[in-house]
């Protein structure tokens, strides 16, 4: 149960960035909240009924009503829980800055998020080293957006943690389970110094650690998946 009695339950699986996207945004405002494990092969009615149109991960219920998508979830969080005693901001206040932290968050979706993706869907290793190459450049390019935006402090939001954070803070689990299974290493401090500090900083504040998704359990998983697409890749073959 929320303070003041609001009640907040988060639909979700426990290996989704997007679903942990709420999950942070939830523990930073100091929130507490009944998280509820899905599985998206067998879908609960309650699922299917709050979030129609997607069917998927993850769907915030407060009060009765559902919120799905997790930046709209972000951004609902930080609107219905403002003011006294609501927990820090997560948006900035001015509105030009509020434009620039939604510029960022689109470019890290858009641009770094999606590339990065499709190096692990990639069926050729020149079509994964394509990817990782656009990967590393527009993480480049965000290495600048986080020169600029964190005004010498240790995050985007500058001395705290901010919507920019929250984003790619849920990304955190997966870039370290991605260098302990490759060794690719998505903030390499010799090139990014900055997220590379900005990646420790992160993962060690106790809003974070309170909901982060165990990386051993993401290498587990990411090693059975692999597994599997072998497996089934040679059934195909007469």
């Amino acid at each position: 149960m929320a303070r003041g009695g609001q009640e907040l339950k988060l639909l979700g699986t426990w290996a989704s960035p997007f679903v942990l996207r709420a999950q942070l945004a939830l523990s930073f405002k100091g929130l507490s909240f009944e998280n509820v494990e899905e599985d998206l092969r067998s879908k609960s009615d309650l699922l299917l009924t709050s979030n129609p149109v997607h069917k998927t991960v993850p769907v915030l219920i407060h009060n009765g009503k559902s919120i799905c998508e997790s930046l709209i979830i972000v951004q609902y969080l930080d609107e219905a829980f403002s003011g006294a005693g609501a927990g820090p901001a997560i948006l900035p206040a001015d509105p030009y800055e509020r434009a620039i932290a939604r510029f960022w968050v689109a470019f890290i979706e858009d641009k770094m998020l999606a590339t990065w993706h499709k190096v692990f869907m990639a069926k050729t290793d020149e079509e994964k080293a394509e990817w990782m190459k656009q990967t590393l450049a527009a993480v480049g390019i965000l290495e600048g957006g986080l020169k600029v935006c964190s005004k010498g402090g240790s995050f985007f939001g500058g001395d705290n943690v901010g919507y920019i954070d929250i984003v790619l803070g849920a990304a955190v689990p997966w870039v370290h389970a991605t260098e302990a299974l490759s060794g690719a290493r998505l903030f390499d401090a010799a090139k990014v110094p900055l997220l590379a500090a900005w990646l420790e900083s992160f993962g060690a504040l106790n809003e974070a650690k309170a909901v982060m998704t165990d990386v051993d359990r993401l290498v587990e998983l990411a090693k059975m998946k692999r597994a599997e697409a072998v497996a089934a890749g040679a059934e195909l073959i007469p």
